[in-house]
């Protein structure tokens, strides 16, 4: 028996058996747009990591280097660079050493900054994501990813008055 596709180029031969032909689903505008949505969604998230990422990457090298600058003996004494990374070193450990430690441009305090913004970067985007969650109304999700928040700052919040 001949292929009806042979036949006729615009027809399509029917599956073996004798079923019907197997119908695509429709697209529907609604679900289209709900993609798009997500896609941007997901864009924004990775953004927000990336830049985030390589915002404290770049403050993190910064301080580095100004804290060479500023003590250029780290460079050839060993026992000078040993003292900058012993335990108790000069280095700020909570928001007020940092914000003073800014003020004067030290490098240890530069390092700090961009440990937090990448300590941040994760938070951030969690929040990030209840916003896109809110876009797609799609609410479990925001409560979830909400409780998730609230979570975060609690533990920040707590390492922060613990600290």
């Amino acid at each position: 028996m001949t292929d009806p596709g042979m036949l006729d180029p615009g027809h399509e031969a029917l599956p073996t058996g004798g079923a019907e032909p197997l119908a695509e689903a429709p697209i529907h505008a609604a679900t289209v747009d709900q993609d798009a949505r997500v896609r941007r969604a997901e864009l924004l998230i990775s953004t927000v990591l990336r830049t985030g990422v390589l915002a404290s990457l770049a403050v993190i090298l910064l301080g580095t280097v100004l804290t060479f600058v500023h003590h250029r003996s780290y460079l050839s004494s060993a026992q000078d660079l040993a003292r900058l990374t012993e335990p108790g070193a000069a280095i700020p450990h909570n928001l007020r050493e940092v914000a003073l430690g800014l003020e004067s441009l030290s490098g240890q305090a530069i390092i700090t900054l961009g440990l937090l913004l990448l300590i941040l970067t994760p938070v951030v985007r969690v929040g990030v994501s209840i916003l896109a969650f809110v876009a797609q109304r799609d609410w479990i999700y925001v409560a979830i990813t909400a409780t998730v928040l609230l979570l975060l700052l609690f533990s920040i919040v707590l390492g922060i008055a613990g600290g």
